[in-house]
């Protein structure tokens, strides 16, 4: 080779040296994102025992009316605005379900790990019976049970019709659950399932593995509410 043609060559060296680690600092950019958007899924304690789970949103206000002087004063109190909160994450087979299942973890839920899910979960309370009737069968501890419920939670969009602004309204069930799988991209039409009671939409149930993907539920979606016209109140 020629002294000239070396020297190009050499001084060709640190561009592309350049060029490589432009590329090397991008990619790992790309797969810090994806990472980032999964992060709560990827990161969820995986349950075990079980064939999938039904996260269940209730509708506070509809609780609050239907069971009345019956209802918890905490979670109905007039300055707390509640919507869909938390009714539970509950594992299911493929017909029926495990409830009060032996646990190493005692029935009592710490007020110290409890109240770290006031937020969606509305009182110490419901939060205690849905570790005991339901969370005892995931095979997971409390505390890994309670982090599976808030990622499953997360995950979950809740469309624009139930804002607070939107209320007092009325939705069809069926509406009702195309508004829900509109905001939430992958979610199964025969996987989603409505509870209704009193002319009241009473409570959205979404099926998921347990790794918490959108998957089809068909006892769960047959056995939900067709009604139309439902009322969907507000908050007192």
């Amino acid at each position: 080779m020629t002294k000239p043609g070396l020297f190009r060559i050499l001084l060709a060296l640190p561009v592309l040296a350049l060029l490589a680690c432009s590329a090397d600092e991008g990619a790992p950019a790309a797969q810090a994102g994806t990472g980032k958007a999964v992060a709560g899924i990827a990161d969820a304690p995986l349950g075990s025992g079980f064939d999938f789970y039904v996260l269940a949103l209730s509708w506070s206000p509809s609780y609050c009316l239907v069971e009345g002087e019956r209802a918890n004063q905490q979670q109905c109190a007039e300055d707390r605005d509640l919507g869909f909160v938390v009714h539970g994450l509950w594992p299911q087979y493929e017909s029926g379900f495990p409830e009060f299942c032996p646990s190493r973890d005692p029935d009592r839920v710490p007020s110290q790990l409890g109240r770290n899910y006031l937020d969606i979960v509305p009182t110490m309370g419901l939060i205690g019976h849905q570790w005991r009737k339901h969370g005892s069968c995931s095979g997971l501890s409390q505390q890994d049970y309670f982090k599976a419920l808030r990622a499953a939670r997360n995950r979950i969009t809740v469309p624009d019709a139930f804002a607070l602004e939107q209320l007092p309204a009325r939705i069809d069930a069926f509406e009702a659950e195309n508004a829900f799988i509109a905001a939430n991209p992958g979610m199964k039409r025969d996987g989603i399932s409505v509870q209704c009671q009193r002319g009241l939409l009473r409570e959205v149930r979404i099926c998921m593995t347990p790794s918490l993907e959108y998957r089809s539920c068909g006892e769960i979606d047959r056995n939900g509410c067709k009604i139309r016209n439902l009322n969907l109140p507000e908050p007192d």
